[in-house]
């Protein structure tokens, strides 16, 4: 079926060479004996591989553990909001949000509106 046709093709680089009749063996640059550092999931602190690995907002995560907080539906990379490091599908992040009108009193922080409040006190008495 296949003929090759023109000159022989050249040894690939992971095959041995040797250099004046010598026996050295020479290794493909992209080989390497060292141990991969292991990732490990987020959610569920076990080892990610490669294909299983999903990434949002710097953290790596399993496919099937990358879930919502609330509902722990599967997410996916187009279906996810974020806050302080905690996933949410999109429409439970809108419900928690609008129940509050604000998203740090939404999940239970302090409102930056009060840190202003101690700010303009504490200036407040140091004026008079």
């Amino acid at each position: 079926m296949f003929q090759a046709t023109g000159a022989a093709s050249p040894a690939p680089a992971h095959e041995a060479k040797s250099s004046s009749g010598g026996s050295t063996v020479q290794r493909s640059k992209s080989f390497s004996l060292k141990a991969q550092v292991k990732e490990m999931c987020t959610a569920c602190q076990k080892t990610v591989y490669p294909m299983e690995r999903l990434v949002a907002d710097k953290f790596v995560f399993h496919n099937s553990c990358f879930c919502c907080k609330h509902c722990h539906t599967k997410l996916s990379l187009g279906s996810y909001a974020a806050l302080h490091g905690e996933f949410y599908c999109k429409p439970h992040f809108q419900q928690l949000f609008k129940s509050k009108g604000n998203y740090d009193e939404g999940f239970g922080r302090k409102q930056h509106k009060e840190l202003w409040v101690h700010k303009e006190v504490e200036s407040g008495t140091k004026s008079a």
